[in-house]
């Protein structure tokens, strides 16, 4: 029988596992995270920060890979701990209410709305790689039917599928990224140890900015990553084995092992998608800054691919179209499994639906993953401009970057329960990562008036 993520239980309970091996089996919603994550945000935006900054952004990519990882382990440990969704915990937030409903979720709900920006120019980045396949076909077209079958995939999909799809999507394109970095060395493009020094001297060009403040929101963990994986720690069990809050030693032993469980989850992501995101940051500013050639409108796709052709040489075109659509193809995936449940998140909290009852939570995702995809690919034909559309995705991101910071204090310092108090280091690099995302935040959105 389906046991519904969303609803705890405590029959459903199960101790955590004990060795590391053991944890390994356990993991998956961080991988959910990167497949979305190294779409829009490695292949596009990172490598655009490339192409326009050269070497010197570098950090930027660096801190956004590093720094955000302690602030989704903390939402991810709320969720444990409380078994809430992320929008039923952002209704609990202080502050004014419009209606019933805190600020926070209209503010959440205005922003992911601007957001569909950002998908529509992934939907486009798709159509565009088929149409350099088959001419013949229209890039108006293949935007249609990109949405179409992101769709069907979505429409009945569920964890597991979701999970191990886009495992395998991301899996094959890395492996061909970190080819090509290795073949730049023996090419005019190779790479110095003085280029890797000076993207770290935490330089920031004027005319580099927005692309910066954008690639910042979308690279490593973004603050819509953040809070989907609520979402995905939910469905992958870690709060149903948890169990609903019990005051007892049984308990709080189960919930802190399933919070180890659910870190050693957002580390291991964190080392895969930051060295991958670097290998696409470098690409970028080696070969398209090199030869002035920023990725933009539709010439966006052909200008990406000429780092993998510098580099393994006029072959690698077709393998680069190949794996450029699972890498972006993942994002949509993984994306729209999430959006169509953060989304259905938010018609509960306003009272549109009731989102704990499973069928109006199933018949609201069902809907969605049909009418997003086709919304999408509508403002990618009606603007086409895919990489101002990430970008500016990205931008506003940042915003919604600051909200999840003061939920994530909230939940810290207001909602922690006493037994779980961190250690002294883990809430100095908490503090870290606020202070890291504020600063950059702050600093770009002020250079952007």
């Amino acid at each position: 029988m389906f046991q519904d993520p969303y609803i705890l239980h405590k029959d459903q309970v199960i101790d955590p596992p004990g060795g590391i091996l053991k944890k390994f089996k356990f993991l998956g919603p961080s991988f959910i995270l990167s497949a979305s994550i190294v779409g829009s945000g490695e292949l596009i935006a990172t490598t655009t920060l490339g192409a326009k900054a050269g070497f010197v952004t570098f950090w930027i990519i660096l801190v956004s890979c590093l720094v955000k990882v302690a602030v989704q382990m903390e939402m991810g440990k709320h969720t444990i701990l409380s078994g809430e969704t992320a929008m039923q915990a952002f209704n609990k937030l202080p502050g004014p209410r419009i209606g019933k409903t805190s600020w926070s979720i209209w503010l959440v709900l205005v922003i992911m709305i601007i957001k569909l920006l950002q998908m529509g120019g992934i939907v486009g980045g798709v159509a565009l790689i088929l149409n350099m396949v088959f001419p013949q076909v229209s890039v108006t077209l293949n935007a249609f039917m990109v949405a179409t079958l992101v769709a069907l995939l979505t429409f009945k999909g569920y964890y597991k599928f979701i999970e191990r799809l886009s495992i395998v999507l991301i899996a094959l394109f890395t492996l061909f990224t970190f080819l090509a970095l290795y073949f730049l060395n023996f090419t005019e493009y190779s790479l110095m140890w003085s280029d890797i020094e000076s993207g770290l001297s935490f330089q920031l060009p004027a005319a580099a900015v927005a692309i910066a403040i954008g690639a910042f929101g979308i690279t490593g963990v973004g603050a819509d990553e953040i809070i989907h994986y609520n979402y995905w720690c939910l469905e992958k069990g870690y709060a149903t084995f948890t169990g609903p809050y019990e005051d007892s030693p049984e308990w709080t032993n189960r919930a802190k092992g399933w919070i180890k469980v659910m870190q050693l989850d957002a580390l291991v992501a964190m080392v895969i998608y930051t060295v991958v995101t670097a290998a696409f940051y470098l690409l970028g500013a080696a070969v398209l800054h090199a030869q002035d050639r920023i990725p933009e409108g539709y010439e966006m796709i052909e200008s990406l691919s000429s780092m993998y052709t510098e580099s393994i040489g006029p072959q690698a075109k077709p393998v680069f179209l190949l794996g450029s659509f699972m890498v972006l193809f993942s994002t949509l995936f993984a994306a729209l499994a999430a959006l169509t449940r953060q989304y259905s998140d938010i018609f509960g909290q306003l009272g549109w639906i009731n989102f704990f009852d499973l069928k109006q939570r199933l018949r609201s995702i069902s809907i969605l993953a049909w009418v997003m995809p086709l919304l999408w690919a509508s403002l990618f034909v009606f603007i086409k401009m895919p990489v101002i559309m990430v970008i500016s995705g990205g931008i506003v991101g940042s915003v919604l970057l600051l909200l999840v910071v003061f939920a994530t204090l909230h939940f810290r310092y207001r909602r922690a329960l006493p037994a779980f108090a961190p250690s002294p280091l883990y809430n100095i690099i908490l503090w870290i990562s606020v202070l890291a995302i504020g600063w950059v935040s702050m600093y770009g959105l002020y250079r952007l008036m």
